[in-house]
């Protein structure tokens, strides 16, 4: 997902210190948020969401633009994990409605309470028999006001006057349009989706198509994904499509590269997109094979800024570098790549691949796919270009509230999960002081938790294990709080006297310090050092993500 524009108004809008003081006094009055009991059906593996592991979707939904409705049936496969429970959350928001609940093709009563709905089922299942209900829904769906941030559906036109229509969910939920188990912790093992849409339109979801079936005045597109796949990562994408492809030469054989673009749009398409092989085969040396070959890539064309739907990643970025044409490091490499291509596809590896379990835990997502940005530069323009940019996004870091949210809620922390997260993954590259150890763990991460979801604390744990350090106190410092290390230093008698504040209790990251002409390792903690070394002057390596206080 795409951060929150508010922290990119600064070269869009010259009100931007307006804007925010106004975002400050949102995020202030976050801090005191209450949370409610549908917060914690949402958020929570609730005793209704527990006791049944989800294998299967089979969802068909038909499409109307003109009226903004949407009607269809979700198939939902699933194996008891134990016996005695009767009761299932399904999850859906208003105004979308369940129309019916079958199982073995009778109807079955549920409850309703706000979004989440519990299926009465007509007896105990045996623990481990794989079995099914149909959910039949129908209705307008929420119209996404300001998407992706605020998503629901996407009901525009093209030039030509034709619907262009796309979903967009993620936070919100993808119960905002159809039914699911609305919970991160749980991903389908595969899916089948049909979409149907008026006959002069094409619909694109994600995995692979495997047919069309035309009607009299309707098309159904026959969509499969064979992959583990996260609720809020299938989308259904409607539009004058035309599409063109090539065959990327990956590291495990020929992967498929689809793109669908509004027909108008063809020529900028086929020559922007060129940047698509030359995102994979950097993300592929860096973080490993792409993880859903089976499944094909596909870069749609839609009318908001972009999503990282799984093998269906949508685009809107008008066909320019940068963010909408502008640099998010305010270096120039900013617009040496297409924002939303790199950053979006990133997200296969960092959110498809390797999913959250909690959304607290939401900057395993960002964090490392806003570093994949830089990763990008490195590869192609160089380990300076890549520090440059990644240092350039410090300005973008609020430290307003901590990176990690608060679990059980669906609540995510501050949005410096972005760029606060890449700049604590840079740094840790620095304490590594070994690029293919640093290259190995970004690999064995996607490897180890391969098509899983995880918490904080695994890739936490993973890290320290593979690097031999135990990271705990540099994780808490930047995740769990919002101060940023202040090294405090002083020459006396040609000697650099330093010492660290606002730290956590047992942080000790060492830095570099340039003595001269030398490079030179400190290591700072609570309590005043000297260095052996002696100069006039001294610098610090700025790849460190830390303040500096000179005191006289």
């Amino acid at each position: 997902m795409l951060f929150n524009p508010p922290s990119r108004s600064v070269f869009l809008n010259k009100s931007f210190g307006i804007l925010l003081v106004l975002f400050g006094l949102l995020c202030s009055s976050a801090h005191a948020q209450v949370f409610t009991r549908q917060d914690s059906l949402r958020g929570s593996i609730t005793p209704e969401r527990v006791w049944w592991d989800l294998n299967y979707y089979d969802l068909s939904v038909d499409v109307d633009p003109e009226n903004k409705f949407i009607f269809g049936t979700n198939k939902v496969g699933f194996t008891p994990l134990e016996k005695g429970p009767t009761r299932m959350q399904i999850d859906l928001q208003p105004p979308m409605k369940i129309t019916a609940v079958r199982w073995k093709g009778q109807e079955i009563a549920f409850e309703s309470e706000g979004n989440a709905h519990f299926i009465i089922l007509p007896k105990k299942l045996k623990t481990g028999k794989y079995s099914e209900i149909e959910v039949d829904f129908a209705g307008n769906p929420k119209v996404a006001v300001r998407a992706p941030w605020d998503g629901g559906f996407s009901w525009k036109q093209d030039s030509n006057g034709k619907p262009f229509v796309a979903t967009s969910c993620q936070g919100l939920g993808a119960s905002v349009w159809w039914p699911n188990k609305d919970h991160m912790y749980d991903e389908v093992d595969s899916m089948a989706i049909r979409l149907t849409v008026p006959k002069d339109l094409v619909g694109v979801a994600n995995g692979r198509l495997l047919k069309t079936e035309q009607q009299k005045d309707k098309t159904t597109y026959h969509w499969f994904v064979n992959n583990p796949i996260n609720n809020y990562g299938v989308n259904a994408n409607i539009g004058d499509y035309v599409r063109f492809g090539e065959v990327f030469k990956g590291e495990k054989g020929a992967l498929d590269l689809d793109y669908y673009v509004l027909r108008e749009n063809l020529d900028k398409a086929k020559e922007q997109f060129k940047q698509v092989p030359m995102m994979m085969e950097a993300f592929e040396h860096w973080f490993g094979p792409y993880p859903f070959y089976e499944d094909s890539f596909k870069l749609v064309e839609v009318p908001y800024l972009g999503m990282e739907h799984q093998s269906s990643v949508t685009y809107g970025n008008k066909y320019l570098n940068g963010y909408l044409g502008n640099d998010l490091s305010s270096t120039g490499w900013g617009l040496k790549f297409d924002f939303i291509i790199i950053h979006e596809a990133g997200h296969e590896w960092f959110a498809n691949n390797i999913t959250y379990k909690d959304a607290a835990d939401m900057w395993v997502h960002e964090g490392f796919t806003a570093y994949s940005e830089n990763l990008y530069l490195d590869y192609h323009f160089g380990k300076e270009a890549s520090a440059a940019y990644v240092i350039g996004t410090r300005q973008r870091i609020r430290n307003d509230k901590p990176v990690i949210g608060q679990y059980g809620v669906n609540n995510t922390g501050s949005g410096d999960m972005y760029y606060k997260g890449a700049n604590l993954l840079h740094t840790l590259r620095q304490l590594i002081e070994d690029d293919e150890l640093w290259r190995s763990i970004l690999r064995g991460l996607n490897e180890q938790f391969y098509h899983q979801t995880v918490t904080t604390q695994q890739i936490e744990d993973y890290i320290s294990e593979k690097t031999g350090k135990d990271l705990t106190a540099f994780f808490n410092q930047y995740l769990r709080t919002t101060k940023i290390p202040v090294l405090e230093y002083r020459l006396s008698n040609g000697k650099l006297e330093y010492r660290y504040q606002e730290i956590v209790d047992g942080f000790d990251m060492p830095v570099r310090a340039k003595f001269g002409d030398q490079w030179e390792w400190i290591f700072p903690t609570l309590q005043w050092k000297s260095s052996e070394s002696t100069a006039e002057n001294v610098e610090f390596d700025n790849n460190f993500y830390i303040k500096t206080r000179a005191l006289k």
